[in-house]
């Protein structure tokens, strides 16, 4: 398949005006993970965090015009189905499919309530059962999977994936199983597809399991976002990791929206907007406030900022900052060994992987046919001793809040000096380009999350594992101070 770095995507489903659900989650979490959303509507849901009241459902000819509308201008690189309703609707949609053959096809099976009230007639699921032959990938929760089925709903995760190996063997489609519905502390996921169109028959995901209520609409942000990051990768393997790891901070955050009285909606843009911090994060922010001005004070920043800092200062820097990442990416690669959550252990070996093959080629780029020194200096050999020791001696908090101020306060400076760059206006500064790599929002995210792990972490630590936790991003803290006034230390001592 062809893949697109923004795919167009069609949600076909019902509404829901409280906006956790249904196509309005659907349109979220599709422009969440990069997607161009569009929405043919099958059914009209008054319902909220509560509940469904009642259901509306138009006429299937006037879903036939709104598919055509759509498909008849804009091409359609996904299509994620949800609620139909009824089997005149289904049949609709099938015809449709067929006439327009999308590449990607994603079905979320809407066929039994959270209660466990059916959602549809026996001649409806029928008909859903015979759409499945148009899918790629068919995410049922575990009701809907018996249902599909006609067996019980599973009730462990060993019945589920046999389930699952059924079903794909019998509709010829890659099956997400999903054991939300489970008991215990992790939550298992799994592509399964019988006819060889993954590495392995069974694919298995775990994430821990997110302590909140507000989990509505779950099911359809999964499937949109599945089917837009499909269309992006053109690997369910992938497209499932990614997706995984967007919805557990989806979940993480979820509290913080306060929609509704009931089971709240999830936290679709959670990435795109800063956490608040906790009393702990703010602690650490407020006991290192001297540190942070001390920084700004320092001659290289103030230099660097104007763009009159001498270029071998700043090539020595950059030589030791490279010195530096190749030991910051094993302190990452050991808190990602360490960490208990899958999603945890993703965020830091993406980092490890960032340091040695996207931040440190931006250093070579620059250094080359330079004179530099490449022998670390003592304060980069201070701070990696310093981070080293807290992954070994140290537990996972402790190595969690060591290495979190390379993010933060790299983060914290690169804005202002950013900034004051910008705002200068000047188009010859020598190192505009470089300043211009500090306004990178995938960095910016990533400090946000790993500000979020780092709270998380206190969350569930004793208070002397926060006491340590403390006092090595104190530490670290005093390092980057030290670490930006290196260059002058290191000319001084040269001169002498």
């Amino acid at each position: 398949m062809k893949t697109r770095s923004i795919p167009r995507v069609l949600s076909i489903a019902g509404t829901d005006p409280s906006g956790g659900a249904g196509i309005q989650a659907d349109l979220k979490s599709i422009a969440a993970n990069g997607g161009y959303g569009m929405a043919a509507v099958t059914a009209l849901v008054a319902q909220n965090t509560r509940g469904v009241r009642s259901v509306h459902t138009p006429p299937a000819a006037f879903l036939l015009e709104q598919l055509d509308a759509v498909s008849d201008d804009v091409a359609i690189d996904a299509v994620k189905i949800g609620m139909l309703g009824s089997a005149d609707i289904i049949g609709t949609v099938g015809k449709w499919l067929v006439k327009t053959a999308p590449a990607v096809v994603v079905v979320d099976p809407v066929m039994v309530a959270t209660s466990g009230d059916r959602l549809l007639e026996a001649s409806a699921e029928e008909a859903l059962r015979s759409l499945l032959q148009h899918a790629d990938l068919v995410t049922p929760n575990l009701p809907e999977l018996g249902v599909l089925l006609n067996e019980p709903a599973a009730q462990d995760w060993e019945t589920a994936l046999a389930q699952g190996r059924e079903l794909s063997r019998r509709y010829d489609v890659t099956v997400l199983v999903k054991g939300g519905h489970l008991p215990g502390g992790d939550c298992p996921d799994a592509l399964v597809d019988v006819h060889g169109r993954l590495a392995e028959e069974t694919v298995e995901f775990r994430t821990e399991r997110v302590a909140t209520a507000n989990t509505h609409g779950t099911g359809c942000s999964l499937s949109a976002a599945v089917a837009t990051v499909q269309a992006r990768t053109g690997d369910w393997t992938e497209s499932l990791k990614q997706v995984k790891d967007w919805l557990y901070g989806a979940l993480l955050r979820a509290d913080e929206l306060e929609v509704g009285q009931g089971n709240g909606p999830i936290h679709h843009f959670h990435h795109h907007v800063a956490p608040p911090r906790s009393a702990f994060s703010q602690q650490c922010w407020d006991r290192t406030a001297g540190l942070r001005k001390g920084i700004f004070d320092l001659p290289f920043i103030r230099q660097l900022a104007d763009g009159t800092l001498p270029e071998a200062d700043f090539a020595y820097y950059l030589a030791q900052d490279a010195l530096y990442l190749a030991d910051y990416s094993r302190a990452l690669a050991r808190a990602s060994s360490m960490a208990p959550t899958a999603a945890e252990q993703l965020f830091w070996a993406k980092g490890a992987y960032n340091c040695i093959e996207v931040e440190a080629a931006l250093h070579r780029e620059w250094l080359t046919g330079r004179d530099v020194t490449d022998r670390q200096g003592p304060v980069t050999k201070q701070y990696v001793d310093h981070l080293l020791s807290a992954g070994t001696s140290g537990g996972y908090a402790e190595l969690v809040a060591a290495v979190i101020p390379c993010f933060w306060l790299y983060a914290h400076v690169g804005e202002v000096l950013h900034a004051q760059y910008r705002g200068t206006g000047a188009a010859d500064h020598p190192y505009g380009a470089w300043l211009d790599t500090y306004a990178d929002e995938e960095f910016a995210e990533a400090t946000r999350q790993a500000v979020g792990i780092m709270d998380d972490v206190a969350a569930r630590s004793s208070a002397e594992e926060r006491r340590r936790m403390l006092a090595a991003f104190e530490e670290s803290s005093l390092y980057e101070l030290r670490f930006f006034d290196a260059p002058r230390l290191y000319a001084a001592a040269s001169a002498e």
